[in-house]
């Protein structure tokens, strides 16, 4: 199915209130909107991943997208808005997934992921998936916007613009949270 329209994604979200979630089609609509990107996010999420990881993108989507309309606290605001919750709910899934699986070989090592290219750039390629999680806990308490924005930008491969209006704040104000956020992961990951 070709991409649909943003705006007749934002309507259908707008149309969901929390009991029409539960309804199943709305439900089977709104999944044939959104796939497409929830699939391409979860593609580039895995991407970074360690190449033998036993989670594969099309079970990252399906249980992020389960959690995602089982929301019943969330009103949504637009296709930006779900895509934010979806790049928090796909990093959560990936970081429960490691730390059972860390657990599981009693203090094996961490899963290992492959930032985005900008971040890469700046730092060593590859850093623990559950070392970046425990950086952005931290900047959260710090810079409550910078760690989302950070989030969507590394886990939902969001663009400024989308950025901002899942944040409902300027592009220029992503561009700004981005740049400290990049600079505090740096310092914090490599321990300066």
């Amino acid at each position: 199915m070709a991409d649909a329209p943003r705006s007749e994604i934002t309507r259908l979200l707008l149309e969901l209130s929390a009991q029409e979630r539960s309804d199943p089609l709305g439900s089977e609509r709104l999944i044939e909107l959104v796939y497409g990107e929830l699939r391409a996010t979860a593609d580039a999420l895995m991407r970074r991943e360690r190449v033998n990881h036993t989670l594969q993108p099309t079970a990252l989507v399906h249980e992020a997208y389960l959690r995602l309309v089982h929301q019943d606290a969330i009103q949504w605001t637009g296709r930006a808005h779900f895509l934010g919750i979806a790049a928090r709910c796909m990093r959560q899934i990936l970081v429960d997934h490691a730390r059972r699986k860390n657990a599981a070989k009693r203090g094996g090592h961490d899963a290992v992921v492959t930032l985005d290219e900008e971040l890469a750039s700046e730092m060593d390629e590859e850093i623990e998936l559950l070392e970046l999680d425990d950086a952005l806990e931290k900047l959260a308490k710090l810079d409550e916007r910078s760690a989302r924005v950070a989030e969507m930008r590394l886990f939902a491969g969001m663009t400024v613009e989308e950025t901002a209006l899942a944040l409902s704040v300027s592009p220029r104000t992503v561009d700004g949270d981005w740049a400290t956020a990049r600079l505090w992961l740096r310092r914090e990951l490599r321990g300066e």
